[in-house]
């Protein structure tokens, strides 16, 4: 009996019922007759804990349906349903993270200036005839050097180093950061 009642509460919370009263002599019954159920929602609204192919990047607010979420998103660990506290986590989380960026592009801008107040990195190498050298002045070397001058630890591999075969004046650039970059002069000269 409760079983039907909460039936009939759920129906007539999500169905359009019309009623039929007897106006008949003495009988008090009256008629449900339901006319169309409205379809059970079966949507999730969801939050990725990591990169999921073809789906969207880890942290990104997605609907999907029940069933895929049931089945293949929670057992693996890649999704979570989205609740206000796991909102607020979430916003706090985004701003540290884009503070952290403005502090590490603020650094590599500061970096810069000092790689640009610098006259110029001077390079050694045994020279040959007229203003060849031997070798090649490369990325590496101009580490080296920088190192050696301003005791900064620098990646060779963000070095962008013309090719350097004679003595003279070069521009170098340092890509310390995807919006900053600072272009040094190299001076190649022979011993």
């Amino acid at each position: 009996m409760a079983s039907a009642a909460l039936s009939l509460s759920y129906c007539l919370q999500n169905c359009s019922v019309r009623r039929n009263s007897s106006a008949g002599a003495g009988i008090n019954s009256s008629v449900l007759t339901v006319i169309a159920q409205k379809k059970a929602k079966k949507a999730r609204k969801i939050i990725l804990k990591e990169d999921v192919a073809e789906l969207g990047k880890k942290g990104q607010l997605l609907d999907v349906k029940a069933g895929f979420y049931r089945n293949f998103l929670l057992p693996k660990g890649m999704a979570q349903i989205v609740t206000p506290e796991l909102i607020k986590e979430m916003k706090m989380e985004e701003e540290r993270i884009e503070a952290e960026k403005k502090r590490v592009k603020e650094e590599a801008q500061q970096l810069a200036r000092v790689f640009e107040t610098v006259g110029g990195f001077k390079v050694k190498r045994k020279g040959g005839q007229g203003k060849q050298i031997f070798g090649t002045v490369t990325a590496q070397d101009l580490v080296d050097i920088i190192k050696a001058q301003l005791q900064r630890d620098i990646d060779k591999r963000i070095v962008s180093l013309p090719e350097i075969r004679e003595t003279g004046e070069y521009i170098a650039e340092l890509k310390l950061h995807p919006e900053v970059a600072a272009r040094v002069r190299v001076i190649v000269y022979a011993n």
